[in-house]
Order: C-alpha cells, then sequence, then structure tokens
C-alpha cells in the first residue's frame, strides 16, 4: 500500500526507506532502484532520489560500480572496526552517565532491567532501551548522535547476538555491572564494564559467524 503523502515527501521517502534497511526488509546487497523505490513508496523520484542521497551519506547504502545503489553489506574488516568504535563509544557513554546520571535516570536503567530479567521478554529491544537510557545520562548531544549512527549500522549486520538464552542472560549481567558502577558514581569502572560488555558481544558475533561458515572478522585488541 502506498505511503499517505505528506507536506515533506523526502522526510516520508527517507524515514520509510530507513526504516525498511534497519528493519530487514531492504536486506544487504539489495540494489534500490529509484524508480522502482519510488513505484513502491507511492512518492515523486525526485523525494526519493533526496532521500537515497542522504542515506548514501549516512552509509546505509553504498554506491557500486555496475549495480548502482545497494544496501551497506559489511565486510570483515569493517566489522571489526565497528566494534572497535562501540567499545571506544560506549565506555565513554558509561562514564559519562556514572558522572552526570540522575537518580530518576538511574532508576529508569534499573527499570529496564527488572524487565530484562523477566520470563518471555524481549532482549533485543530492551537491550537497546537500556543502552539508550545510558546515553540519555551521559547528557551529551554529540556522543548520543555518533551512538546512534553506530546502533543502526549495527542493524546492517543481521540477526542479533542476543538471539540465543544464554548470550542474553549473560548480557543482562554484564548491564547489571555497568548500572552498579553508573549508581556508584564510578565513572572508571563504569567505562571497564562497559568495554567488557561490547566486547563479549563482539565475541559473540565471531562465534555466529564461525557457525554460519562465514569468515571471521580479525580480533581487535582491546585498548
Amino acid at each position: 500500500m502506498p505511503i499517505a503523502r505528506n507536506s515533506t515527501q523526502f522526510i516520508t521517502a527517507y524515514q520509510e526507506i530507513k526504516h525498511r534497511i534497519l528493519t530487514g526488509a531492504f536486506p544487504a546487497n539489495l540494489r534500490l532502484r529509484e524508480v522502482e523505490v519510488a513505484e513502491t513508496l507511492g512518492l515523486g523520484r525526485t523525494p526519493v532520489r533526496e532521500a537515497l542521497k542522504r542515506l548514501e551519506d549516512e552509509r546505509l547504502l553504498t554506491h557500486e560500480p555496475r549495480r548502482g545503489l545497494v544496501v551497506t553489506s559489511l565486510d570483515r574488516k569493517s566489522v571489526s572496526e565497528l566494534y572497535a568504535m562501540r567499545e571506544i563509544l560506549e565506555a565513554a557513554a558509561a562514564e559519562f552517565a556514572a558522572r552526570h546520571a540522575t537518580e530518576a535516570e538511574i532508576l529508569n536503567m534499573e527499570a529496564i532491567l527488572q524487565e530484562q530479567e523477566q520470563p518471555g521478554a524481549d532482549a533485543v529491544a530492551l537491550n537497546l532501551a537500556f543502552h539508550e537510557a545510558i546515553y540519555g545520562a551521559a547528557h551529551n548531544q554529540f556522543l548520543i548522535k555518533s551512538l546512534q549512527s553506530l546502533t543502526e549500522t549495527t542493524y546492517l549486520l543481521g540477526r542479533s547476538t542476543l538471539s540465543t538464552d544464554q548470550r542474553a542472560a549473560q548480557a543482562v549481567q554484564e548491564h547489571r555491572q555497568i548500572l552498579a558502577a553508573i549508581a556508584r558514581h564510578d565513572p572508571a569502572e563504569a567505562a571497564g564494564a562497559a568495554r567488557h560488555h561490547i566486547r563479549q558481544a563482539y565475541l559473540e558475533r565471531l562465534k555466529m559467524y564461525r557457525e554460519s561458515g562465514a569468515p571471521t572478522p580479525p580480533i581487535q585488541q582491546a585498548d
């Protein structure tokens, strides 16, 4: 069904295309032809062209010779670099949160973790909610913007590392360590716990590559 038109077709096109990329409706390596996308969305070619250009600038789309624009697929070097940057920025967010988090923000993180510990909880959604709570508690708009960009890129990897019950339970315990340090207002401990958490997620990603038979990225050495 075509999307309802509104006053800003560019924003409509941008948001819908991005949503489809991040949810996997437009999977990695899919070629996006301007005409076909415009027809699918029920929008004009000009706003779709502008939306595709912006998504290319954000590196969610890649221009390939003889193919045109395709949904970005991360090679093993990019995956390694992605997790290396996540270690740095997630540690910074936890450190800032330990310095600046309010009591209400800490209670919100605790509430998310309690929900995450319930049987049948949506591990992926609540994991994202917990991390976003830390980002907000860091009180640094530029750090938040950088982390949101990395989070969106992580969606390009496909299946979450939290898809197994074992890893999901382990992640909750790692979240508990991060939150405990933030609640104690211990920046160094919070940063270290966050780095450990992202490193464990990376190791789980490598395990998923091995089990799928795909080549595994080289392990980055933690600082």
